[in-house]
């Protein structure tokens, strides 16, 4: 009997108050914890959705697409052109103003001569 408590001690104000604040500490704790879950549940199957449709292709060849391209000329002058391809095919090639060079006579293009005639391909 020594060592228990007063059972006046377990109802005092000061220990009914504190059970209070614990008890709704712990109501706020758990609702933070439900959101944090909700959220990153809600991420999770965001993620899920949006990217399951990711093919690994990056062009196909129905797909319209524009790329720049160099063009060079016999005497070594070279004009950058924004080019427009669909299905292999060119759409339109349009110079863009300022980009060109003219190169030295003895300059020799290292690109093979594929990459430079076949523009959409």
């Amino acid at each position: 009997m020594g060592d228990e408590m007063p059972i006046w001690f377990l109802y005092s104000p000061t220990n009914i108050f504190k059970l209070a604040k614990a008890s709704i500490i712990m109501k706020k704790l758990k609702a933070i914890i439900l959101i944090i879950i909700l959220i990153l549940f809600a991420l999770v199957i965001f993620f899920i959705l949006n990217y399951s449709s990711i093919t690994g292709k990056s062009i196909s060849p129905t797909d319209q697409y524009t790329f720049t391209k160099a063009i060079c000329n016999e005497t070594n002058f070279c004009q950058d052109y924004e080019i427009t391809c669909k299905q292999n095919k060119t759409i339109k090639m349009i110079p863009i103003t300022g980009a060109f060079v003219q190169h030295n006579p003895d300059w020799e293009d290292s690109r093979t001569k594929q990459e430079t005639e076949n523009i959409c391909q």
